[in-house]
């Protein structure tokens, strides 16, 4: 039988809640928890006290994959070497207005 994990080797979990049905979720928090479950149940006691959730995503932590911050101008810096996303070439009929 496969000991439980002592509290200290627990993983992190980041928590994203949902308060309304139409909204999206957002990050609320991180918790700690042995498993999937405990942590979806440490999440319901943490954060919807007062009944404000209508759904609770927890995501271990370690399975997030995130940019570098460094690299921001590479990966979000406009495409300059594809000018069909920028067209500054086209003339607008003065009837469209601004766009």
């Amino acid at each position: 039988m496969e000991q439980p994990k002592k509290s200290k080797d627990w993983d992190l979990y980041e928590v994203f809640l949902r308060s309304k049905r139409g909204l999206s979720h957002r990050h609320v928090g991180s918790l700690h928890a042995a498993d999937d479950v405990m942590a979806i149940e440490h999440a319901r006691d943490l954060y919807t006290r007062r009944s404000e959730g209508e759904s609770i995503w927890v995501i271990p932590a370690k399975l997030i994959v995130a940019s570098d911050p460094e690299e921001g101008d590479q990966l979000f810096g406009p495409a300059t070497d594809k000018i069909y996303r920028h067209p500054t070439f086209y003339d607008i009929p003065d009837e469209v207005g601004k766009m």
